[in-house]
């Protein structure tokens, strides 16, 4: 199989990967790229958007830099995508009424979809993205895994992934983290036990800012809050993810201790009006959400609303848990955001842990599949796999360039 990185070495986001062989020609991802003013014409990639130039296009998560295209390609191109993350993007579309994918097929851990002479065989995997794989390709002999994004540190075991991947020829293999020095992998499980002393010790509000499509932080900060004793708070566009996920993720139409709020009030014939009426008893106002012990998960754009409630209680011992990466608190929006809670008399409090690989991660999976060829991708530190395997180079080749 022959292996094209259209786009993704030397950065991170943005990857398209093209596998081909003689017959046939697939891509893996198709994302935007992190910095949005690359985003304002499609990339170059003949036979994608303006024709049926490929046979198929997998995505192995729905983050944005590696979904963010699939809207734009050509309609006659298969795209496949994992069944419950096409939920949570179907949630998610709804809400901000943008358009939707319209997948050809899901994805289900290890089971195998061919396309032309190429085999992919998806493994759920752990990330900060729900229903997130790897991806198994193989053809004419030769074994291909892509792992998309991946960690060890989440609440799906990475001992029982690396006991089911095979061995493979080449490794196409993400280093987000490779470029963090000193960072070290908290567990979710260590995330909930500080979280639960720290919702116990203070008692005034706790509010929790973080992605409403991190399903995994969701459950650390309910577990927390429920062992707590406090009253989980989801706003409206956090309510039909978890809730398209239903199941044993916390949400507001299976949970008793789940509820769900809106920061403004919306017009019967408002489409958000239908969705947030839906959850009948579920729903919580103002007036009972001053009266209760709870966590409430917010957004840089609620910033109005908690200014609101903050002349309604008070907000003494109170807590702002910031949950995502540090690299965001140099952003205008979140500097004042983070400022204006602390003028409000909330204490911020960082509690948060990465979705990528850490360096052992990266070598236990590199020890377990035994590739011949690495080629890293979605990293701004690919010599770090030339310097590890510094003493390996007659066994295994990096392809990469550094320039």
């Amino acid at each position: 199989m022959n292996i094209n990185i259209i786009r993704g070495q030397n950065q991170i986001g943005g990857n398209i990967i093209e596998i081909s062989t003689s017959t046939t020609k697939i891509l893996l991802d198709i994302g935007l790229e992190l910095d949005n003013e690359k985003n304002n014409e499609l990339p170059d990639v003949e036979g994608l958007f303006d024709r049926k130039g490929y046979d198929a296009v997998f995505i192995s998560h729905y983050h944005s830099d590696h979904v963010g295209l699939a809207y734009d390609i050509y309609p006659e191109i298969p795209l496949y995508i994992g069944k419950k993350a096409y939920q949570v993007l179907t949630a998610s579309n709804i809400y901000i009424n943008q358009k939707n994918l319209i997948p050809t097929g899901f994805l289900y851990s290890e089971k195998t979809i061919k396309i032309g002479n190429i085999s992919i065989t998806p493994y759920l995997c752990d990330h900060s993205a729900f229903d997130s794989y790897m991806l198994l390709l193989e053809s004419e002999g030769e074994k291909v895994l892509y792992t998309g994004d991946f960690r060890s540190n989440g609440r799906k075991s990475y001992e029982t992934l690396l006991k089911k991947l095979p061995q493979a020829d080449k490794l196409i293999c993400e280093g987000t983290t490779l470029s963090r020095v000193g960072e070290s992998p908290v567990t979710e499980q260590a995330l909930e036990e500080t979280a639960v002393k720290l919702f116990t010790e203070n008692n005034g509000p706790i509010f929790i800012l973080q992605s409403s499509m991190n399903i995994d932080r969701i459950v650390t900060m309910y577990r927390a809050s429920k062992r707590s004793k406090r009253l989980f708070l989801q706003d409206l566009y956090m309510g039909e993810i978890t809730s398209a996920i239903n199941g044993n993720i916390p949400n507001p139409e299976s949970f008793s201790d789940v509820k769900v709020f809106v920061t403004r009030p919306y017009d019967k014939d408002h489409y958000r009006y239908q969705l947030f009426n839906k959850y009948g008893k579920k729903k919580i106002g103002i007036k009972q959400i001053v009266m209760s012990h709870f966590t409430m998960c917010v957004r840089t754009s609620m910033l109005n609303y908690l200014r609101s409630l903050s002349k309604q209680m008070s907000f003494k011992n109170g807590l702002l848990i910031y949950s995502f990466w540090s690299g965001y608190k140099e952003q205008e929006e979140m500097k004042q955001f983070l400022n204006e809670c602390e003028n409000m008399g909330l204490k911020i409090v960082t509690l948060h842990t990465t979705g990528h690989a850490d360096q052992q991660a990266i070598l236990d999976l590199i020890n377990t599949v035994k590739p011949k060829e690495i080629i890293p991708i979605h990293t701004e530190n690919a010599k770090w796999f030339y310097e590890i395997m510094a003493n390996l180079t007659d066994l295994i080749r990096i392809r990469c360039n550094l320039n």
